[in-house]
């Protein structure tokens, strides 16, 4: 059936469209005589007390059902709240919610993802160790750079994304989720202090961090679990997945999910909803 239309009342006063619908047949007209005292009919009633009419038009034809609901959704999101339409229609979870244009959102500019995470403990002693594990237990955090793709690796976690930290001759030693994105170390405040001024095991943290190439690049987590360096979950015959890079999708390695699900005793999936 294509026989849907979707339409439109105009007020003749200031040319403000003020209401959307789908239908067919007569249903574009029924609204002239509502009575309910509803925000639309009191706006009717209002040009009709001056002797006017209400602009109706049809903007789209020989819709599906489907189709109709769709482009009534569709205007109905673009005005928001210049309408007087009182339901939001349907596919309400299909369109993003006013008033969030300012940020990103998941399901919309992104999809929150499982990650593999690598610690980066600095073992050279050439070196000045930056990152130190028990910091980030302790104060709720994961960070990277030093350089160009390190800092394009921690920006591209996003909130919401799990993660489970790998620590190099170890194995897996937490899982956690990101709560904010990556920001330089210097603009980092945790508890309202800022993230140099707490008593870290590594202070090293803030090499290069007036550079914004260079600096090292911080996101908040929530960890669900972590544990001691020395009791990290590896088992050499499972294959499981490593590699040097700071962040890896995990979404194709289910050995090493499964593994994970086991040692940890969580549902990393659950923590994605």
């Amino acid at each position: 059936m294509t026989d849907y239309y979707v339409y439109v009342y105009i007020d003749p006063r200031n040319y403000e469209e003020f209401y959307f619908g789908k239908g067919r047949g007569s249903r574009k007209d029924a609204h002239l005589q509502d009575e309910s005292g509803s925000e639309k009919s009191l706006r009717i009633q209002a040009i009709k007390n001056l002797g006017l009419e209400p602009i109706i038009r049809v903007i789209a034809r020989e819709l599906s059902e489907h189709d109709a609901l769709l482009v009534e959704k569709t205007l109905l999101w673009k005005l928001g709240r210049q309408l007087t339409n009182i339901s939001q229609g349907h596919y309400s979870d299909k369109f993003r919610p006013h008033d969030t244009l300012h940020k990103r959102l998941s399901g919309f500019d992104f999809q929150n993802s499982l990650y593999y995470y690598n610690v980066g403990e600095e073992t050279n002693s050439k070196k000045p160790k930056i990152r130190d594990w028990d910091d980030y237990r302790r104060f709720g955090f994961i960070s990277g750079g030093q350089g160009i793709r390190f800092r394009d690796a921690m920006l591209g976690f996003n909130e919401g994304d799990v993660i489970a930290a790998y620590l190099k001759g170890k194995g897996f030693v937490g899982i956690g989720k990101v709560t904010s994105q990556a920001k330089p170390v210097r603009d980092v405040i945790v508890d309202d202090r800022p993230l140099v001024s707490l008593d870290l095991v590594c202070k090293n943290i803030m090499t290069n961090s007036d550079s914004l190439e260079k600096s090292e690049y911080v996101a908040m987590v929530n960890w669900i679990v972590t544990v001691d360096r020395q009791d990290a979950k590896w088992q050499r015959q499972k294959q499981l997945y490593t590699t040097t890079h700071i962040r890896a999708s995990l979404e194709n390695q289910p050995q090493t999910v499964e593994f994970l699900e086991e040692q940890f005793d969580v549902s990393l999936k659950e923590y994605l909803l």
